[in-house]
């Protein structure tokens, strides 16, 4: 028996090439690895091995942090897809599971996440643990 669901879902992640970039900028991957580089130093300082998805989700929870607001497993989920980074709903939230496990990001009693003092101070001002 054929899985009825299962070409919808392949389309949903396949990256649409022949889109326009709608205001995105290729940018080379060295340029890339040094604006990541104080989540890098951040991952590195709570003993964290870099990916995208945690890179992405830091990321995410940084720009929010810098607007004064939390944000939830969703609003974070959806970012990801508007990068078209496709990454399932379930994979964000193990990465925030795990963050908070390790005490760079903790989950307020409204099931939003926001950086840990120490983290939000370590991506400002880089200092050592």
């Amino acid at each position: 028996m054929q899985n009825q669901q299962q070409p919808a879902i392949a389309l949903r992640f396949k990256r649409k090439v022949n889109a326009p970039l709608q205001g995105k900028v290729d940018v080379p991957e060295s340029e890339e690895r040094a604006g990541n580089e104080h989540i890098r130093e951040l991952l590195r300082a709570f003993g964290l091995r870099t990916s995208l998805i945690r890179l992405k989700v830091i990321d995410a929870l940084h720009l929010a942090d810098r607007n004064g607001r939390s944000i939830g497993v969703r609003g974070i989920h959806t970012q990801l897809e508007q990068l078209d980074i496709p990454l399932s709903f379930l994979s964000v939230r193990e990465v925030l599971k795990r963050l908070c496990a390790e005490g760079v990001i903790s989950m307020g009693i409204d099931k939003c996440y926001s950086l840990n003092p120490e983290a939000r101070a370590l991506l400002e001002h880089g200092y050592s643990r």
